[in-house]
């Protein structure tokens, strides 16, 4: 009766060994892929921009102060296109997480613009015939973020800008009202800036697309610009000008990944 029993036994867990092999095996659960930051990208976007002037007249020659300090500004639109390449690496902080960091340049139009009265001496008034007016500018920068989540990245950025700003023609008139007309050419002004903004990944819903917002302060250098008379020579004072540039854009990005895509770790 035993090795009944026992033969049986074997022959039941043999059956089952046969019918286990026979089940579908379950496939490992599949691992999610996440947005990768390193490579290229060619963006356009648009944005709101401001500039404060802060300026005061001396003589030239003799560089005697003949003006009180005049506080002007303007503001309005901003179209932009950029270009750029961004690595993105993983450290060994684990409150910090994956970084990226990247170069830019991006170019802009602009119409920022706003009343530039000057401050003539020997004349009763003086008022803006034409608006100053940021036409063009562009930027070389740098940026460095962390991921907040794997497709929203956080960053601050800095750089090199330059600035192409028009001239402005004043009409003025003496106290027996007889019209003379001071102007100032177009000046080209370099400056830095520094910003800060955040980019997140349409890559679920638009594949390769990205929307990036951001803050940026730049700073001009000073700068002595000759005033013109009438008769086109310069009338004998320069406008000491400093420029500060305040603006909020936003842009769409493509993004050509490099090498194989990023998948996470579990």
């Amino acid at each position: 009766m035993k090795k009944i029993a026992l033969t049986t036994l074997a022959f039941l867990g043999l059956a089952d060994l046969s019918l286990a092999a026979d089940l579908p095996i379950k496939a490992p659960p599949p691992v999610a892929p996440v947005t990768n930051w390193t490579g290229c990208y060619v963006g356009a976007g648009f944005g709101y921009g401001m500039y404060n002037d802060d300026s005061f007249l001396f003589t030239n020659p003799g560089f005697v102060r003949s003006s009180t300090d005049l506080n002007q500004g303007g503001r309005g639109w901003i179209g932009t296109v950029q270009g750029g390449c961004d690595y993105q690496f993983h450290t060994s902080w684990s409150w910090l997480g994956d970084v990226v960091i990247g170069a830019f340049v991006d170019g802009d139009w602009t119409n920022i613009s706003g009343d530039h009265t000057g401050d003539t001496p020997g004349v009763v008034g003086l008022d803006a015939v034409d608006k100053l007016t940021i036409h063009s500018q562009w930027a070389l920068g740098g940026r460095a973020g962390v991921l907040v989540t794997p497709s929203l990245l956080a960053y601050v950025s800095g750089g090199y800008i330059q600035a192409n700003m028009s001239g402005a023609t004043y009409r003025s008139f003496d106290p027996i009202n007889t019209p003379r007309g001071d102007f100032i050419n177009s000046q080209t002004y370099h400056g830095w800036f520094v910003g800060a903004g955040d980019e997140y990944s349409l890559g679920r819903v638009l594949p390769g697309l990205f929307w990036k917002t951001e803050y940026r302060f730049a700073q001009f250098d000073a700068k002595n610009v000759t005033v013109f008379g009438p008769t086109l020579a310069p009338n004998g004072f320069l406008e000491h000008s400093t420029y500060t540039e305040q603006n909020i854009r936003s842009t769409l990005t493509y993004r050509f990944n490099w090498g194989a895509p990023v998948v996470a770790k579990y």
